[in-house]
């Protein structure tokens, strides 16, 4: 689980999961159907992306759901998934097991 502040742009955090990832800018734009250059730009803070963008690279990158909605809070937007606690009682049948 990455460390999010309001400081850290969503490009900084996309290209660390890349890079986790091992996966290269080329690579992460043809699996998100986008370019290079615009990966590129994004993870410099030169290009803003859109919120299907964000939530396409997250898809491409594995990016576990809660981090999703970090990401999408970092770049300017609003969670897009529920986040239910563990000791919500909707969650009692999970308890149960």
């Amino acid at each position: 689980m990455r460390t999010v502040s309001p400081d850290t742009g969503v490009g900084p955090l996309l290209r660390g999961w890349r890079e986790q990832r091992r996966i290269s800018q080329l690579d992460l734009a043809l699996r998100a159907d986008s370019s290079a250059r615009h990966i590129s730009f994004i993870e410099t803070g030169r290009s803003r992306p859109s919120e299907e963008m964000v939530l396409r690279l997250a898809e491409q990158l594995d990016i576990p759901v809660r981090e999703r909605n970090a990401l999408l809070v970092v770049a300017g937007y609003a969670p897009r998934y529920a986040q239910t606690p563990l000791d919500d009682p909707a969650m009692a049948s999970v308890h149960e097991g």
